[in-house]
């Protein structure tokens, strides 16, 4: 298998890949530089291909990029995070009357 082959992803990775790249060409990233980082978060997601012979084949990572953050506020309690909420409110208010 040559470098940069895919012939050990699946048809699910290989059209994770190709959605993550159009939603880089979306936003202006040139077409190869959105396959690269396509791939790239592919291989992070599912550490390689996944057919037999695929160097990510039985490794689970147990964090994919696709489902991290969240943990900071899950720690939290429901008053904890309504006082950062009125602190940012307030924060915002002072801010926008002191550019008015």
């Amino acid at each position: 298998m040559t470098q940069g082959d895919k012939a050990k992803y699946t048809d699910k990775q290989k059209r994770k890949a190709a959605h993550i790249a159009e939603s880089y060409e979306a936003r202006g990233v040139p077409e190869t530089e959105a396959e690269a980082r396509a791939w790239a978060t592919v291989n992070k997601d599912d550490g390689g291909g996944k057919k037999p012979g695929g160097s990510g084949r039985g490794k689970a990572t147990g964090h994919p990029a696709a489902h991290q953050g969240g943990a900071v506020s899950a720690g939290r309690t429901a008053e904890q995070r309504s006082a950062s909420a009125k602190k940012a409110a307030a924060t915002r208010r002072a801010n926008a009357a002191g550019r008015g």
